[in-house]
């Protein structure tokens, strides 16, 4: 379990298509275990490719394809385009500097305040109970709150659509969880892993002790769904001291196999079977740091303030910070070094020093 909040904060780091992946098995039997084990796995356009390219979002360069409008990352993350830029953009201001007219380098993609999660389920949806089944089970593992949605501004809008899909952190405004008819209740509990802040489990930086990539066996031009967060630009460190190999946030072995060969193994050859019914232990430890008990209002007016974790990347206000010393650290390329940064009251961020 990532503990870099990258994407939900990048916003801080699945892809469901509920198995829609095309495969080329060799046998019956082959056909039978490969889509046992790819059923579980979420893409957003299983039945399309659109075209990859590189764009930034908070700061790192990162790669998506761009299917009907949407940027596509790691088959089921979604990027809408005031999100990403298309080339680096200045993200922080000397102090003094006056910021210059720019296109907007991302929303604030954070967590949910008072660990409470706003929602609407489309009156279309078909099979409703995925989404309140799914809700429930949140509700009864975690410390979050998930409330029906009368006129708040910021709330997941679970609706239908071609695979399953989820934007990562509190975006701001209305953010879909998409739920094709094929995605069940465990892809659901997926997707809003996504919405609260989780990222992939096998894209930890230190996922090569545990697992092997075969890349000879995806398809082409979806490699890219494949790198590391450090490979994507952030290290950091994890929730738990290995991969979870019973995170619900995890890709099966046949994710995005071209030949229905594994294209992710074990580091000792052996595929693995993935699971779609329940948060892991791994994963209840890391929305338990996001998310810790009691970190509610408790019936204040005024919004209880996220707790950041020393150690922990974040994406806020577009930019992704670290959190050292209770303080925001930026990794400045211009100079090569880490700079203290610091949020203002215009939403903008400035070097301390």
């Amino acid at each position: 379990m990532r503990k870099s909040n990258l994407l939900y904060l990048l916003p801080a780091l699945a892809i469901l298509s509920c198995s829609k992946d095309e495969i080329t098995p060799n046998t019956e039997e082959q056909l039978v275990e490969t889509k046992e084990l790819s059923a579980n796995v979420e893409v957003a356009y299983p039945e399309d490719f659109g075209l990859i390219s590189d764009v930034y979002f908070a700061g790192k360069k990162i790669t998506v394809e761009e299917i009907d409008g949407d940027y596509i990352y790691e088959g089921d993350i979604i990027f809408s385009n005031d999100m990403i830029t298309s080339k680096s953009v200045k993200l922080v201001y000397e102090k003094g500097e006056v910021p210059s007219p720019q296109k907007s380098v991302g929303r604030t993609s954070k967590r949910w305040p008072d660990n409470t999660v706003y929602y609407s389920i489309d009156s279309n949806l078909p099979d409703k109970n995925r989404a309140t089944e799914a809700i429930q089970h949140w509700q009864a593992n975690t410390s979050l709150k998930f409330v029906e949605r009368t006129s708040q501004s910021n709330y997941i809008y679970f609706t239908s659509g071609s695979g399953c899909s989820s934007y990562v952190g509190m975006i701001g405004g209305r953010q879909n969880i998409t739920l094709a008819s094929g995605c069940s209740t465990g892809n659901t509990i997926h997707e809003i892993g996504h919405a609260v802040g989780l990222w992939h489990e096998q894209s930890r930086v230190d996922r090569d002790k545990h697992i092997k990539i075969n890349y000879s066996n995806i398809q082409s031009g979806r490699e890219h769904n494949f790198k590391t967060y450090a490979e994507n630009g952030s290290d950091g460190d994890e929730f738990t001291s290995n991969l979870d190999f019973g995170s619900i946030m995890l890709y099966s072995s046949y994710s995005f196999s071209n030949n229905g060969q594994p294209t992710i193994v074990k580091v000792d050859g052996s595929t693995y079977n993935v699971q779609r019914n329940a948060l892991s232990a791994g994963d209840k430890t890391g929305i338990s740091s996001m998310y810790p008990a009691g970190n509610t209002g408790g019936g204040t007016t005024e919004p209880v303030a996220p707790t950041y974790t020393n150690g922990e990347y974040y994406v806020i206000s577009g930019l992704t910070v670290l959190r050292n010393n209770n303080s925001w650290w930026y990794y400045s390329r211009t100079y090569s070094m880490w700079r203290e940064v610091e949020l203002r009251s215009n939403n903008r961020w400035y070097y301390v020093r």
